[in-house]
């Protein structure tokens, strides 16, 4: 480090280098952190060799979903009864909505469209009340009274009654005088893009649809109350707030890490460069993980937060020696701080990185996706540690701690190297130890290493 690495990244060609490189990077991972996308990674999940994506993707071709369905569930039987019409003819305020959110497909046939009271009506105006209970119908229709209206939908939506498929649809008191609440079923269009030659759910335009929904029928003030559901909006509701947590909680953990390192490292401009690097090294992290088609999931923000801990162990270390290197040169202290505990940041990055290396080819999506997320989290933080940091402390670092050690006169050869290692012979046989400790051994005591 002292004899090749330090002079070539601190001469002036190389910080200009240096710093334009890591200029390009921060720009890549703005880049990709904009167009970083949350998707629905279920299947990811399933492994690779496992029959059952070969069934899903037969399901895919040969028997497409046309759209996820939508249940709005509407409550208490006498506003039901007294909302009739409105309720039959409910079509003409869910049409037209295909195109922009919510996105929910034309009411035009019974696979869009399933409404009991629509079809009640459509019965009764054809064929009376003779087979379902023999109601007194008024001139609308519709039977006279409440009481007489949850008889007749008792029975026509009965098991054996003419509107059969729509037991499912209506809830009645237990001792079904009281009808409690119905429900119609529409459908989203199908909510999809095309990613990187997949063809995967649309999240983006499913919050959007989830959200209009909910718009749309809180602004029916005349039909409450009432209220959406799709078995999608579970997944669509992570989608919605994972994206905010990501950035919420790396933000958090970087504010944690920069409060940590000012106390440890005792200096604000340190603890700053430090804190920068590590936020340099965080977006990077997002832009390689948009370049690699990694996704926001719950498993790629989890290690997200991860890499902010791991990351901040390269520059830390680098930061607090240069604060304990004496003298004015800051390209002499940052040339002996890589000196003393580079080797040592170098060697702990090669540990961690062959402890994920193994989990590079499995199968496992977990496994898989944290070990790519680990190899760029070391990657990218011991080059802003070894590399990015050393040239921001020799621009702009810090004066050294009063406490700091004096530079030492390397220039002066070996002369005076023999004599600081014949010191420390001398003074370790004095207690019956025969070895020696060179000084960089000695110098990594002092910046805190073992």
């Amino acid at each position: 480090f002292r004899n090749s690495h330090a002079p070539a990244i601190l001469s002036k060609p190389g910080k200009a280098a240096v710093i334009l490189l890591f200029s390009g990077l921060f720009a890549f991972g703005i880049y990709g952190t904009i167009k970083l996308p949350v998707e629905d990674s279920e299947r990811n999940f399933i492994p690779q060799d496992s029959y059952i994506n070969s069934y899903a993707t037969a399901s895919d071709t040969y028997f497409p979903t046309s759209g996820t369905s939508l249940y709005i569930t509407f409550e208490n039987g006498e506003t039901i009864y007294q909302n009739r019409e409105e309720l039959a003819s409910l079509a003409t305020r869910v049409s037209d909505k295909s195109q922009n959110p919510p996105y929910i497909a034309e009411p035009d046939s019974e696979s869009t469209y399933k409404n009991v009271m629509t079809s009640l009506k459509e019965y009764l105006a054809n064929s009376g009340t003779d087979a379902i209970g023999g109601a007194a119908l008024g001139g609308d229709t519709w039977p006279t009274t409440y009481e007489d209206f949850v008889t007749t939908l008792t029975n026509y939506a009965s098991i054996k009654g003419p509107g059969a498929k729509y037991a499912q649809d209506v809830s009645f008191s237990s001792d079904g005088s009281d009808l409690t609440a119905f429900r119609i079923i529409l459908k989203y269009v199908l909510l999809t893009k095309e990613f990187r030659g997949e063809t995967l759910d649309d999240a983006s335009r499913q919050i959007e649809a989830m959200d209009a929904t909910r718009e749309m029928v809180d602004s029916w003030t005349d039909l409450q109350p009432v209220f959406p559901y799709s078995e999608k909006f579970i997944a669509i509701e992570g989608f919605k707030i994972i994206s905010v947590e990501l950035y919420r909680n790396v933000g958090l953990a970087i504010a944690a890490v920069a409060i940590i390192v000012l106390v440890t490292v005792g200096n604000f401009v340190t603890a700053f460069l430090i804190t920068l690097s590590v936020t340099f090294c965080i977006v990077e992290i997002l832009g390689f993980m948009f370049a690699l088609g990694i996704v926001i999931d719950s498993v790629s923000v989890i290690n997200l937060v991860l890499a902010v801990g791991l990351s901040v162990d390269y520059s830390a270390h680098i930061g607090h020696c240069f604060m304990v290197k004496g003298g004015d040169s800051k390209d002499a202290r940052a040339t002996e701080s890589l000196a003393d505990i580079g080797a040592s940041v170098l060697n702990g990055a090669l540990s961690t990185f062959l402890a994920v290396a193994v989990l590079l080819g499995s199968t496992s999506y977990v496994f898989k996706t944290l070990s790519i997320q680990f190899a760029l989290t070391v990657g990218l933080g011991v080059i802003h540690g070894l590399i990015f940091l050393p040239v921001l402390l020799s621009l702009v670092g810090p004066r050294p701690f009063s406490s700091a050690e004096q530079p030492k006169d390397w220039s002066a050869g070996d002369v005076e190297i023999s004599e600081k290692m014949n010191d420390k012979t001398e003074h370790l046989e004095s207690f019956g130890d025969g070895g020696r400790v060179s000084p960089v051994e000695n110098e990594k005591d002092e910046c805190g290493e073992s």
